[in-house]
């Protein structure tokens, strides 16, 4: 090596000045500052928001596609979305019921289309959207409302059931995102609406693999928000809600166990639905359903040891029962 590349090589590695390092730690404590400054603008702004929410946005004119339409929440939410002059496309591998639901919303002169889907077949999927996109028009609201639950102790649940779980509750959501949320970000314009489940937030008997796919549901929505955040794009106009409800009376929870059922009683899918629409409509990231469990049964708990919990969901013993067996057999 020549003694002018040595030199230019021993000059990079030069340590750096007194005020290099002083102008690095002047930007550094700017940083700082910076951040705890929106830390807590954003704190006043949620408490301010606790007392005066943001008014209901307008769904008119936007094409919102749910799936699992075919019965209960998705029923209701296309009902709702349809009466706030949105046009709802309705997704379900039910024909009978997906044409109900259509129906319905007809009677009540809303605009609705119906498609039938397995959700768990990528290819599927991806033809959907293209298919939705040619004869009804970009989907700027997806709502991942397609579900199973098979209540069964964990070592009796079966192979299919824990398979059939996961292709439809975890990775259908996931087909269903990269095939429509791509013409939402080239619009920058957008919402995603994902059911979880009070599942995803704390474990419950009977429901070892389902709470793991509600527990994937909230995952993937979180950070599916980080990473549209941290692109050089801008990706403000895309807006996330996932929401986790208690037990639900569609039927997916034959047997609910519930210890004190005048304070914590299913929740009708009408009384659903429209809570989840009004937190859509409200940009809320992350709802339970009813609105005060998210403090008593989730961020109260958090508080406490992990021996305090169990005892706590212990006294109150809400869950649910197993289903007949071979439910998907």
């Amino acid at each position: 090596m020549s003694e002018r590349g040595y030199g230019r090589i021993m000059a990079e590695q030069e340590p750096p000045t007194t005020y290099e390092k002083t102008i690095d730690a002047l930007k550094l404590t700017g940083e700082i500052l910076w951040t705890i400054v929106q830390i807590w603008v954003a704190i006043f702004q949620s408490i301010y928001a606790v007392f005066f929410p943001m008014e209901p946005k307008d769904v008119s004119g936007e094409i919102i596609l749910i799936s699992g339409t075919g019965h209960g929440m998705g029923r209701e939410m296309a009902l709702r979305f349809a009466r706030l002059k949105a046009t709802v496309v309705c997704v379900d591998i039910n024909p009978k019921g997906n044409q109900e639901t259509v129906d319905m919303i007809k009677q009540e002169k809303g605009k609705a289309f119906r498609y039938e889907c397995d959700i768990s077949d990528r290819a599927a999927v991806f033809a959907l959207q293209q298919k939705v996109a040619q004869e009804v028009g970009s989907v700027t609201v997806l709502v991942n409302n397609a579900g199973i639950m098979p209540c069964r102790p964990f070592l009796e649940t079966t192979e299919k059931e824990v398979r059939l779980m996961n292709e439809i509750n975890v990775m259908g959501g996931i087909w269903m995102l990269q095939a429509f949320l791509p013409p939402m970000l080239a619009r920058n314009h957008g919402h995603i609406v994902a059911m979880a489940s009070m599942a995803g937030m704390v474990g419950s008997k009977n429901l070892v693999p389902y709470c793991g796919t509600k527990f994937a549901v909230r995952g993937i929505m979180q950070a599916l928000a980080v990473e549209l955040r941290q692109e050089e794009k801008d990706y403000s106009g895309i807006k996330m809600t996932t929401v986790c409800p208690y037990i639900v009376n569609t039927g997916l929870a034959h047997n609910p166990k519930i210890r004190f059922k005048d304070l914590m009683k299913p929740v009708e899918p009408s009384d659903a639905a429209e809570q989840i629409v009004n937190a859509m409509r409200r940009e809320l990231v992350e709802i339970t359903v009813p609105g005060d469990l998210w403090y008593s049964s989730y961020k109260f708990p958090q508080l406490l040891p992990a021996r305090a919990v169990a005892i706590l969901q212990d006294f109150t013993k809400t869950g649910v029962e197993p289903h007949a067996p071979n439910q998907f057999e």
